[in-house]
């Protein structure tokens, strides 16, 4: 299989599959397509590449914590038979390196442990001060007199940049070239002659950044990291650096799409706005409530059956591979009511979503996302109450990505 051809779903399978619009045309009837098929779904990536994907929030649960589903792309019988093509866009999510989002058991818990000591409830509480400082300095920025500006460009996406690369201790400078390269990487679109090079420079800024710190220790994951594994808990320099690229692709591009879809929902939803900036609801139930309605990851990729798994009426065969559509999970009817389809942040069930994921692999980054939004929102409307979109919500253009909720850009009027 090339990366761009087309492909039928896996013969173990008759039934037909949705092929997931590389272009990301219509996330939310996708969504409910996908939710209609039934909580396991056969579906074909981008470049031809057939998966399952599961739909519905109980069977997710379920499957997150089923020890039969492993991260180990060695089980996948189409990598087995050499049909994933080395230049499959998707190829750097399917196979990113050795890490914690790619290993289970005892080596999962000893990378995961090391991680969750670096990153601890103190770390993360500690660098409030720094991300209010970050945003009100970006706000600063923006126009006091109001004005029409692309709110992602100039707010949602720097701001999680700056706050990953002080927390994994990456220079600055290196923003810009990183903010090209992730760009490459998450895109469906990117060509075939680039995914590899892409990959490869991306490994060689974080082993860079991994050996600066090695050599000058600072107060950042990465040296934490570097430390630990010096202590004797056997970390490689490849997880390291695979671990580094992990957090810092994981923590910039989650809490942008929050941001940006949190401001997205209440635009088009000006009674909930209002609701929020009267103290009728708090900010973290717009955060949550985002997080469920309309999650910055709309399919993470992928684990692989070990054995036949049943799920529902279906069964996920052994060796095939399994992503999760949080996109679709997020508004199952039978975990959040008949209303699972509205933005509602006085919704009884906005807590019980799985937007970060859940069991042994979930986020560890979610606390940081949570507070980074948890600042910028209140922040942002506190600056610029009037704050609305400045083109009608059905001419926003979502990204190229299947696996983030992302768009090109955010144009907001800020206020007159």
């Amino acid at each position: 299989m090339t990366s761009t051809d087309a492909s039928p779903v896996s013969p173990l399978s008759p039934l037909s599959p949705i092929e997931l619009d590389p272009f990301v045309t219509d996330l939310d009837a996708e969504s409910a397509r996908l939710r209609e098929a039934g909580p396991l779904a056969p579906v074909v990536l981008p470049g031809g590449v057939p998966v399952w994907a599961v739909t519905h929030h109980a069977e997710a649960r379920q499957l997150l914590t089923d020890p039969r589903l492993v991260k180990d792309i060695n089980v996948w019988g189409a990598w087995q038979r050499g049909e994933i093509a080395p230049d499959w866009p998707l190829i750097g999510l399917a196979n990113p390196g050795r890490s914690m989002l790619t290993v289970d058991g005892a080596d999962h818990r000893r990378m995961r442990t090391l991680v969750a000591q670096a990153l601890t409830p103190r770390r993360v509480e500690e660098m409030r001060d720094r991300i209010t400082k970050l945003t009100e300095g970006l706000l600063d920025r923006l126009p006091a007199d109001g004005g029409v500006v692309d709110l992602k460009a100039e707010f949602a996406y720097p701001l999680p940049m700056y706050v990953i690369a002080d927390l994994m201790g990456i220079e600055e400078s290196r923003l810009p070239r990183l903010k090209e390269l992730f760009e490459k990487f998450f895109s469906t679109q990117t060509p075939p002659e680039e995914v590899i090079a892409t990959l490869t420079e991306l490994a060689g800024i974080m082993a860079e950044t991994v050996a600066a710190k090695r050599a000058t220790p600072g107060d950042d994951l990465t040296s934490a990291l570097i430390q630990a594994s010096e202590n004797g808990d056997h970390l490689t320099d490849e997880e390291i650096v695979s671990t580094l690229q992990l957090m810092v692709a994981a923590g910039h591009e989650t809490t942008i799409s929050l941001i940006v879809n949190a401001v997205v929902n209440l635009s088009t939803h000006p009674e909930q706005r209002e609701l929020v900036l009267s103290g009728g609801a708090d900010w973290s139930a717009v955060v949550e409530e985002t997080l469920r309605y309309s999650t910055p990851t709309s399919h993470v990729l992928i684990r692989f059956a070990t054995e036949d798994v049943p799920v529902g009426d279906k069964v996920l065969p052994a060796g095939d591979a399994l992503i999760v559509s949080y996109g679709a999970i997020g508004r199952d009817e039978k975990a959040h009511g008949p209303t699972a389809g509205d933005f509602d942040i006085t919704r009884e069930t906005k807590n019980r979503h799985i937007s970060f994921g859940h069991g042994p692999h979930v986020c560890p980054g979610a606390a940081l996302s949570r507070l980074e939004a948890g600042v910028a929102l209140p922040a942002l409307y506190a600056r610029f109450p009037g704050l609305d979109l400045a083109v009608p919500a059905g001419e926003l253009r979502n990204k190229p990505v299947v696996t983030q909720n992302d768009l090109f850009e955010l144009p907001v009027r800020l206020g007159d």
